[in-house]
């Protein structure tokens, strides 16, 4: 019986940064546990990679190719989620990120940006779902954020900001949308995507992740997407308003960006 409470059978998931990464596994994980699956990403190909999958693990499957910076898209992302798959019962706001880097090459117009990629976005999708998302029992809206929105480092002050504006926002959703939909965040840590790879520029930096990581290991997006399932299934159906950390255990930062102290300019 325990079991059981794990599946998604009947339910509708809308994912956003479903193309590849922790989107993709997400939606592969939802679909084997009885959903079906609209996917959402920028990229076309790798959404039908995606709903392919989800097809042969014998949910229905929506590929929705979008940018969610354009927020005039996010009413039709939802529209035809409902539309086309029935109804909608979980929202995955994942889509998200921001290269790293030095302060002072971190314009306003970057810092602004980070914050509606990261967090104006999944609010404007998460309000327009929840009319949507009202109708069914046991709904869920969960977030990805970032082990960055609760630890320091130099280098991360627009990311780490904008994923910390993401997790409090968790926080004041939940009490706003109880009783009837659930919010939660996930904060992952190191986790190999495509995202780590294009910031491992050199390989003396994998080796020291993993070992200033307490499990001895960089994540893989199926960690996430098992957090993600426990979420968004009646397993957590008494969970709202929580983070939780997916991280290896890490208290500190495992990635140094190498980044020197500043030094005023010579005369």
């Amino acid at each position: 019986m325990t079991l059981e409470r794990f599946r998604l059978d009947g339910k509708v998931a809308l994912v956003t940064g479903a193309g590849r990464g922790l989107g993709a596994a997400i939606a592969r994980t939802y679909a084997e546990a009885g959903a079906s699956v609209a996917v959402v990403a920028r990229t076309e190909s790798d959404l039908e990679a995606v709903a392919a999958d989800v097809t042969a693990s014998g949910g229905g499957a929506l590929t929705l190719p979008a940018d969610v910076n354009e927020l005039a898209v996010l009413p039709d992302l939802v529209e035809r989620t409902v539309g086309e798959l029935g109804r909608l019962d979980i929202v995955v706001n994942n889509a998200g990120g921001t290269l790293p880097g030095p302060f002072l090459d971190t314009s306003a117009v970057s810092f602004e940006r980070a914050l509606h990629f990261n967090v104006t976005t999944a609010f404007e999708l998460t309000r327009v779902a929840v009319p949507y998302l009202l109708r069914n029992k046991g709904a869920s809206v969960i977030n990805i954020t970032s082990a960055m929105g609760r630890l320091r480092d130099r280098g991360y002050v627009a990311y780490g900001t904008a994923k910390a504006a993401l997790v409090h926002m968790t926080r004041l959703l939940a009490a706003d949308l109880a009783p009837r939909i659930r919010v939660n965040a996930i904060a992952p840590g190191s986790i190999m995507t495509s995202a780590l790879e294009v910031v491992l520029t050199m390989p003396e930096l994998m080796t020291e992740m993993i070992a200033k990581t307490p499990l001895g290991r960089i994540g893989e997006p199926d960690d996430v997407a098992a957090c993600a399932l426990y979420l968004a299934s009646p397993a957590a159906s008494f969970v709202t308003g929580k983070v939780i950390d997916v991280d290896g255990g890490i208290e500190t930062p495992n990635l140094d960006m190498r980044l020197p102290d500043l030094t005023p300019d010579e005369p």
